[in-house]
């Protein structure tokens, strides 16, 4: 059996102000993107050669709310101390601010930000079991 790709894809109201935040501070890929596809301009974003990657699409003419809550997550699991510190100090350095968790568990071992639209990702500092 092949390894499956994800692809996690969302509506957004400014690709342009979320780019930072998951290529500058993430230190995601742009990996593809698209003009006025029907309407749709889009980004995709990931690392080559992993089995994952993200897509943020923008209807022309079109407003979409934000985070339906503050416990909507991505969860990148990096269990080297090394490789969090790093992943942290990029978030940081960049400009983006840690937000305390909705859920206190993801404050026990990792560190969570909140993107333009509202939505979470947590830097844990642990391995996936």
């Amino acid at each position: 059996m092949t390894t499956p790709v994800l692809r996690v894809a969302r509506p957004t109201n400014s690709i342009e102000a979320l780019l930072p935040f998951y290529r500058d501070g993430l230190g995601l890929e742009v990996l593809y993107q698209f003009e006025d596809h029907n309407g749709f301009d889009g980004i995709m974003l990931g690392r080559r050669g992993c089995p994952y990657h993200f897509e943020f699409t923008h209807h022309r003419g079109h407003t979409v709310a934000g985070a339906p809550s503050q416990d909507n997550l991505l969860v990148f699991y990096l269990p080297d101390s090394g490789e969090w510190q790093k992943a942290v100090s990029r978030m940081q350095q960049q400009g983006f601010a840690p937000v305390p968790s909705y859920n206190f568990y993801w404050d026990a071992h990792g560190i969570t930000f909140e993107d333009v639209d509202g939505y979470r990702v947590v830097l844990q500092h642990a391995a996936w079991e």
